[in-house]
């Protein structure tokens, strides 16, 4: 991101992204616990930015986002399903959410995603086109994407114990042979990532205003 504070805590229109982030879920009635994870050394300042919000608890993650999640998906309790989500990604609407959680609850495992709009290239390690796979086979992958907790975590388990590292949750639950299914996601559900991903949120949300 290139700023002088971590990307969670940078705020965008008075609103720290990591407050937005977890707003967002509280929203919803069906969602009875939010668990935070974060840099131990983030714990405090977390707490007290996320004070208003609850139900909600702040714990140490793990030196990688997998590890993270794992420490997660542990602390819920009298949970079924659970939504896994990006603090980076603080603008996906709540209707969005509720049709991956009703996809989840019928499918067991559900992930949004967009058509990818640009021609992909497959290369080799000198930098030479390999392939071109066809475009509409390939879809970009969102959060917050939801599971059953029962089969998330035992994925997670078997990942921890085999040493496997998947790029995302669902890459986990494919990895055990689970169904995972898409939801069509939202293109306004993006990752805040570069200095010019703070100007299309705050266009996003004067939209939403509007």
């Amino acid at each position: 991101m290139g700023a002088s504070d971590k990307k969670q805590f940078i705020s965008i229109q008075g609103k720290p992204v990591l407050f937005r982030s977890a707003q967002l879920f509280t929203q919803i009635p069906q969602i009875k616990e939010i668990v935070v994870v974060t840099n131990e050394e983030d714990i405090v300042r977390t707490e007290q930015m996320l004070a208003d919000i609850a139900p909600l608890r702040v714990i140490a993650g793990g030196a990688e986002r997998q590890q993270s999640v794992w420490y997660g998906l542990k602390v819920l309790k009298n949970v079924e399903f659970v939504l896994i989500h990006d603090a980076a990604r603080p603008f996906p609407s709540r209707k969005l959410i509720e049709k991956i959680m009703a996809s989840a609850r019928e499918e067991g495992g559900a992930v949004p995603a967009v058509p990818v709009k640009d021609t992909i290239k497959i290369v080799n390690g000198e930098g030479v086109v390999e392939s071109t796979p066809p475009r509409q086979s390939l879809w970009a992958a969102q959060t917050p994407q939801a599971f059953r907790l029962s089969t998330i975590l035992t994925a997670h388990q078997q990942a921890q114990d085999k040493g496997f590292v998947g790029t995302d949750d669902s890459m986990l639950m494919e990895w055990q042979g689970h169904r995972v299914v898409l939801v069509e996601g939202e293109y306004t559900n993006i990752k805040l990532t570069t200095p010019e991903d703070l100007k299309l949120g705050e266009t996003i949300l004067e939209q939403r205003r509007g």
